[in-house]
Protein backbone atom coordinates (compact mmCIF):
# COMPACT_ATOMS: atom_id res chain seq x y z
CA UNK A 1 0.00 0.00 0.00
CA UNK A 2 1.38 3.40 -0.96
CA UNK A 3 2.38 5.70 1.86
CA UNK A 4 0.39 8.91 2.25
CA UNK A 5 1.93 11.97 0.64
CA UNK A 6 4.08 14.20 2.85
CA UNK A 7 2.54 17.56 3.52
CA UNK A 8 4.93 20.50 2.94
CA UNK A 9 5.67 22.69 5.91
CA UNK A 10 5.44 26.36 5.23
CA UNK A 11 8.45 28.51 6.08
CA UNK A 12 6.04 31.16 7.35
CA UNK A 13 4.78 28.70 9.95
CA UNK A 14 8.36 27.98 11.10
CA UNK A 15 9.09 31.69 11.31
CA UNK A 16 5.93 32.29 13.30
CA UNK A 17 6.84 29.47 15.70
CA UNK A 18 10.33 30.91 16.22
CA UNK A 19 8.89 34.35 16.75
CA UNK A 20 6.40 33.04 19.28
CA UNK A 21 9.17 31.19 21.11
CA UNK A 22 11.32 34.32 21.17
CA UNK A 23 8.36 36.30 22.42
CA UNK A 24 8.03 33.98 25.38
CA UNK A 25 11.57 34.71 26.57
CA UNK A 26 11.56 36.91 29.66
CA UNK A 27 12.96 40.43 29.30
CA UNK A 28 16.35 41.04 30.97
CA UNK A 29 14.78 43.15 33.70
CA UNK A 30 12.73 40.18 34.93
CA UNK A 31 15.57 37.65 35.05
CA UNK A 32 16.62 36.28 38.47
CA UNK A 33 20.19 37.52 37.94
CA UNK A 34 19.05 41.12 37.49
CA UNK A 35 16.74 40.93 40.50
CA UNK A 36 19.59 39.50 42.60
CA UNK A 37 21.86 42.31 41.38
CA UNK A 38 19.36 45.01 42.42
CA UNK A 39 18.68 43.30 45.76
CA UNK A 40 22.35 42.93 46.71
CA UNK A 41 23.24 46.43 45.57
CA UNK A 42 20.37 48.08 47.45
CA UNK A 43 21.01 46.08 50.63
CA UNK A 44 24.72 46.92 50.51
CA UNK A 45 23.95 50.63 50.07
CA UNK A 46 21.46 50.54 52.96
CA UNK A 47 23.98 48.82 55.25
CA UNK A 48 26.69 51.28 54.30
CA UNK A 49 24.46 54.34 54.66
CA UNK A 50 23.34 53.12 58.08
CA UNK A 51 26.95 53.65 59.24
CA UNK A 52 26.83 57.37 58.55
CA UNK A 53 27.55 59.81 61.36
CA UNK A 54 24.96 62.36 62.53
CA UNK A 55 24.91 65.26 60.12
CA UNK A 56 24.89 67.82 62.92
CA UNK A 57 28.41 66.64 63.84
CA UNK A 58 29.47 67.37 60.29
CA UNK A 59 28.11 70.93 60.21
CA UNK A 60 28.88 71.96 63.79
CA UNK A 61 30.41 75.42 63.37
CA UNK A 62 31.88 75.39 66.88
CA UNK A 63 34.41 72.75 65.80
CA UNK A 64 35.61 74.57 62.68
CA UNK A 65 39.08 76.11 63.08
CA UNK A 66 41.79 76.95 60.60
CA UNK A 67 44.79 74.59 60.88
CA UNK A 68 48.12 76.05 61.86
CA UNK A 69 50.16 74.07 59.31
CA UNK A 70 49.83 71.72 56.35
CA UNK A 71 50.83 68.74 58.49
CA UNK A 72 48.04 69.50 60.94
CA UNK A 73 45.58 69.87 58.05
CA UNK A 74 46.66 66.51 56.62
CA UNK A 75 46.27 64.84 60.03
CA UNK A 76 42.79 66.32 60.40
CA UNK A 77 41.80 65.13 56.94
CA UNK A 78 42.94 61.56 57.66
CA UNK A 79 41.03 61.36 60.93
CA UNK A 80 37.92 63.02 59.57
CA UNK A 81 37.98 60.70 56.55
CA UNK A 82 38.00 57.72 58.89
CA UNK A 83 35.11 59.08 60.92
CA UNK A 84 32.89 60.76 58.31
CA UNK A 85 33.69 58.49 55.35
CA UNK A 86 30.04 57.57 54.58
CA UNK A 87 28.93 61.20 54.95
CA UNK A 88 31.71 62.33 52.65
CA UNK A 89 30.79 59.72 50.01
CA UNK A 90 27.16 60.82 50.22
CA UNK A 91 28.28 64.44 49.80
CA UNK A 92 30.35 63.61 46.71
CA UNK A 93 27.45 61.59 45.29
CA UNK A 94 25.16 64.58 45.87
CA UNK A 95 27.55 66.87 43.96
CA UNK A 96 27.71 64.36 41.09
CA UNK A 97 23.93 64.03 41.01
CA UNK A 98 23.47 67.80 41.07
CA UNK A 99 25.91 68.22 38.19
CA UNK A 100 24.16 65.55 36.12
CA UNK A 101 20.71 66.97 36.85
CA UNK A 102 21.90 70.38 35.69
CA UNK A 103 23.00 68.74 32.40
CA UNK A 104 20.05 66.53 31.34
CA UNK A 105 21.68 65.44 28.07
CA UNK A 106 24.74 64.03 29.86
CA UNK A 107 22.48 62.29 32.37
CA UNK A 108 20.45 60.73 29.55
CA UNK A 109 23.60 59.54 27.79
CA UNK A 110 24.94 57.93 30.96
CA UNK A 111 21.61 56.24 31.70
CA UNK A 112 21.44 54.87 28.16
CA UNK A 113 25.01 53.59 28.42
CA UNK A 114 24.31 51.92 31.77
CA UNK A 115 21.10 50.35 30.44
CA UNK A 116 22.98 49.05 27.40
CA UNK A 117 25.58 47.32 29.59
CA UNK A 118 22.94 45.82 31.86
CA UNK A 119 20.37 44.66 29.34
CA UNK A 120 22.47 43.95 26.25
CA UNK A 121 25.35 42.10 27.90
CA UNK A 122 25.43 41.52 31.65
CA UNK A 123 21.87 40.31 32.24
CA UNK A 124 20.73 39.35 28.76
CA UNK A 125 19.73 35.65 28.72
CA UNK A 126 22.37 33.49 27.05
CA UNK A 127 19.76 31.87 24.77
CA UNK A 128 18.43 35.23 23.58
CA UNK A 129 20.76 36.70 20.91
CA UNK A 130 21.06 40.42 20.34
CA UNK A 131 19.47 41.29 16.99
CA UNK A 132 19.65 44.78 15.49
CA UNK A 133 18.31 45.69 12.02
CA UNK A 134 17.99 42.03 11.14
CA UNK A 135 21.61 41.19 12.08
CA UNK A 136 22.49 38.91 14.96
CA UNK A 137 25.46 40.03 17.06
CA UNK A 138 27.61 37.58 18.99
CA UNK A 139 28.60 38.18 22.60
CA UNK A 140 32.09 39.33 21.59
CA UNK A 141 30.72 41.74 19.03
CA UNK A 142 28.26 43.13 21.58
CA UNK A 143 31.03 43.52 24.15
CA UNK A 144 33.27 45.28 21.63
CA UNK A 145 30.53 47.74 20.68
CA UNK A 146 29.81 48.48 24.34
CA UNK A 147 33.49 49.05 25.17
CA UNK A 148 33.97 51.38 22.20
CA UNK A 149 30.77 53.26 23.08
CA UNK A 150 31.93 53.67 26.69
CA UNK A 151 35.33 55.03 25.61
CA UNK A 152 33.68 57.47 23.20
CA UNK A 153 31.14 58.68 25.77
CA UNK A 154 33.59 59.07 28.66
CA UNK A 155 36.68 60.41 26.88
CA UNK A 156 35.46 62.03 23.65
CA UNK A 157 32.37 63.90 24.83
CA UNK A 158 31.55 66.46 27.50
CA UNK A 159 30.23 63.71 29.78
CA UNK A 160 33.71 62.74 30.95
CA UNK A 161 34.76 66.31 31.71
CA UNK A 162 31.50 66.87 33.57
CA UNK A 163 32.06 63.82 35.76
CA UNK A 164 35.69 64.71 36.46
CA UNK A 165 34.89 68.33 37.29
CA UNK A 166 32.01 67.33 39.60
CA UNK A 167 34.24 64.77 41.30
CA UNK A 168 36.99 67.33 41.80
CA UNK A 169 34.51 69.82 43.28
CA UNK A 170 33.18 67.17 45.67
CA UNK A 171 36.69 66.17 46.73
CA UNK A 172 37.63 69.83 47.24
CA UNK A 173 34.63 70.35 49.54
CA UNK A 174 35.46 67.20 51.49
CA UNK A 175 39.14 68.12 51.86
CA UNK A 176 38.29 71.65 52.95
CA UNK A 177 35.89 70.38 55.59
CA UNK A 178 38.33 67.72 56.74
CA UNK A 179 41.10 70.29 57.10
CA UNK A 180 39.03 72.81 59.08
CA UNK A 181 37.04 70.35 61.23
CA UNK A 182 38.76 69.88 64.60
CA UNK A 183 38.65 66.11 65.24
CA UNK A 184 39.53 66.07 68.95
CA UNK A 185 35.93 65.29 69.95
CA UNK A 186 35.58 62.41 67.48
CA UNK A 187 35.96 58.84 68.73
CA UNK A 188 35.94 55.78 66.50
CA UNK A 189 34.00 52.78 67.71
CA UNK A 190 36.11 50.01 69.17
CA UNK A 191 34.92 47.49 66.58
CA UNK A 192 35.91 49.75 63.67
CA UNK A 193 39.44 49.80 62.27
CA UNK A 194 41.42 52.95 62.74
CA UNK A 195 41.71 53.67 59.00
CA UNK A 196 39.23 51.62 56.98
CA UNK A 197 39.77 53.63 53.84
CA UNK A 198 37.76 56.29 52.10
CA UNK A 199 36.34 53.94 49.46
CA UNK A 200 35.51 50.98 51.70
CA UNK A 201 31.80 51.70 51.44
CA UNK A 202 31.95 51.78 47.65
CA UNK A 203 34.07 48.63 47.48
CA UNK A 204 31.48 46.75 49.54
CA UNK A 205 28.69 47.79 47.17
CA UNK A 206 30.83 46.99 44.14
CA UNK A 207 31.74 43.53 45.44
CA UNK A 208 28.09 42.71 46.08
CA UNK A 209 27.14 43.88 42.60
CA UNK A 210 29.98 41.90 41.04
CA UNK A 211 28.93 38.76 42.91
CA UNK A 212 25.41 39.10 41.55
CA UNK A 213 26.58 39.73 37.98
CA UNK A 214 29.29 37.03 37.95
CA UNK A 215 27.04 34.10 36.93
CA UNK A 216 25.64 36.01 33.96
CA UNK A 217 29.09 37.08 32.79
CA UNK A 218 30.59 33.60 33.30
CA UNK A 219 27.92 32.12 31.06
CA UNK A 220 29.23 34.22 28.15
CA UNK A 221 32.91 33.39 28.55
Amino acid sequence: MASPPTLPISSNQSTATATATAGQLPPPISTPAFRAFITRLSSSIRRGFAQRRPWYELVDRNNLLRPDSLSEAAARIRKNFSYFRVNYIALIAFVLALSLLSHPFSLLVLLCLLAAWLFLYLFRPADQPFVLFGRTFSDRETLGVLVVSTVVVVFLTSVGSLLISALMVGLAIVCAHGAFRVPEDLFLDDQEPANPGFLSFLSGAASSAAAAAAPAVAARV
